[in-house]
């Protein structure tokens, strides 16, 4: 069974950090690229951040460039998004999605369709 699952999400205040987990099972790792998305109330699924799981590539939104940072640790199946000098429109809930990628093919996917499994979420909360 293919499973996600966030966590580290908080309540931090405007200009701290957080570093959000997304370990997984079920599944290849280095067959898959991981991406995270957020949701803020009221507001579409963001897609804000991407790696590819084979070969590193990265990809981040405009919105999160600069201030946060994926990486992956294949040996432990688990996806990491650190997040520094976190502002009050960063507050959502943060969900990682994986997508399983062909070698040869594209290993960044930033649309919501492109993932085939999605975890359940972990809030995050900024205050200002």
């Amino acid at each position: 069974e293919v499973q996600l699952v966030e966590s580290g999400g908080g309540l931090v205040q405007a200009g701290g950090s957080l570093r959000l987990s997304c370990a997984a099972s079920g599944f290849t790792f280095d067959d898959y690229a991981i991406g995270w998305f957020r949701q803020a109330p009221g507001k579409e699924r963001e897609g804000i951040s991407c790696i590819s799981s084979s070969d590193g590539s990265t990809y981040y939104a405009d919105s999160v460039k600069g201030r946060f940072t994926i990486s992956s640790d294949n040996a432990k199946n688990t996806v990491y998004l650190q997040m520094n000098s976190l502002k009050p429109e960063d507050a959502a809930v943060y969900y990682c999605a994986a997508r399983y990628t062909v070698v040869g093919g594209p290993a960044i996917f930033l649309a919501e369709y492109e993932y085939d499994y999605w975890g359940q979420g972990t809030q995050v909360t900024v205050s200002s």
